[in-house]
């Protein structure tokens, strides 16, 4: 029993010295204790909110889909976690004392209160980070109602832009907060100073960009367009930042840089509203007056048969009896093929040719090709 009194009595002894212990100049063991526990405090609460806001935007989407509110909260629940944990850094100071001996007081004050600036500058720039997420779902909801594909590719860019964009201020806010405002100014001003040479050695990219710039707001094709730019031709299938890549018809996939593409002659073959076809078709001269007049109409009756021909009647089937060449009677023909479709444009061509060939074997009308008769004179 006497034991057991000692014991207590030297435990009520123990405890009191011990929570009173000096770590630092004033700051016992229970001050630090009650830094702990705010910290504590602030993260549970932080994991409370979270928590509470998640489970809010799930119920919510639930009842009306993806709601603006909804997207805001699912976007803002982490960056709030960030924020609260952030306060409780700062208020977490409040416990501990330090005396203004040798500027001890407010050099670890002023520091405590950095940190607790650059959790929230973090905390900032996460939420704007996951705002882009709902500007992203709103602008492919408008790109989805135009009718061009090259805005498609203009939304990935722009969520690209808004990252780096907010990451460059969020890195700023915080070296500003550790480094001081002066500095930053320096560092800056000596990044300018800099950027010129790197500006200049990357006028290329720069120039790329503007480029890419130019293309977006002028639309000289979209997405899946057939261009021919210089001696590439192919459908258009990505353009990004610093160039645009194009598959031709050969299968190769060429990068052109969007400098390039706009100080040259962009040819839109896909936009075109028809493919005109032109040829001369030639036939011998034996055929005489009526096996060419024959011609003629064996081909005029050929076109009009074709439906792809006839849908435009501005522009007709062309077919006239036009010159008579060195070797051979020319036979002008012409037609527009409608849609412009290119595989659509040769299985037409392809049609028309067998069925003139045939029609002319029928009434026994030869083609011509390239001759020379020589006829030798004997005195």
């Amino acid at each position: 029993m006497t034991a057991s009194v000692t014991a207590i009595i030297g435990l009520a002894d123990w405890l009191p010295k011990t929570i009173n212990y000096e770590i630092i100049k004033g700051n016992t063991i229970w001050r630090f204790g009650l830094v702990l526990l705010v910290v504590l405090v602030a993260m549970a609460a932080g994991r409370i909110v979270q928590f509470t806001i998640n489970n809010y935007a799930k119920r919510l989407a639930e009842k009306k889909g993806e709601a603006p509110l909804t997207l805001l909260l699912k976007a803002m629940a982490n960056p709030v976690y960030v924020a609260i944990f952030a306060a409780g850094i700062f208020l977490a100071k409040v416990p501990l004392f330090f005396d203004d001996e040798n500027g001890i007081r407010t050099a670890i004050s002023t520091g405590w209160t950095t940190i607790a600036r650059v959790t929230l500058a973090i905390a900032a720039a996460y939420g704007l980070y996951r705002l882009v997420d709902v500007i992203e779902y709103y602008l492919n909801r408008l790109v989805v109602k135009t009718e061009t594909k090259l805005d498609d590719m203009l939304v990935p860019i722009v969520r690209k832009a808004l990252r780096i964009t907010i990451a460059i201020i969020a890195i700023l806010l915080i070296s500003e907060n550790i480094l001081g405002a002066d500095k930053i100014k320096s560092l800056l001003f000596s990044a300018g100073i800099g950027g010129i040479a790197v500006a200049l050695a990357a006028k290329d990219t720069i120039a790329n960009f503007f480029g890419s710039i130019t293309i977006f707001t002028d639309r000289p094709f979209q997405m899946g367009d057939l261009v021919k730019i210089g001696e590439h031709l192919g459908p258009v299938e990505e353009v990004g930042f610093r160039s645009t890549r194009i598959r031709t018809l050969q299968g190769h996939l060429v990068t052109i840089p969007n400098s390039v593409i706009t100080n040259s002659c962009v040819e839109n073959i896909g936009r075109r509203p028809f493919i005109r076809r032109t040829s001369n078709i030639t036939i011998t001269y034996d055929s005489g007056h009526t096996k060419a007049e024959k011609a003629v109409e064996i081909i005029k009756k050929v076109l009009a048969d074709v439906p792809q021909l006839n849908t435009d009647p501005e522009r007709p089937p062309r077919v006239y009896f036009s010159d008579f060449n060195d070797w051979s009677l020319n036979i002008y023909m012409s037609y527009w093929v409608k849609p412009p479709d290119y595989w659509l444009y040769h299985q037409v061509n392809e049609q028309v040719n067998f069925e003139i060939m045939k029609r002319f074997e029928a009434e026994q009308i030869e083609f011509a090709f390239p001759t020379q008769t020589l006829y030798v004179k004997k005195e």
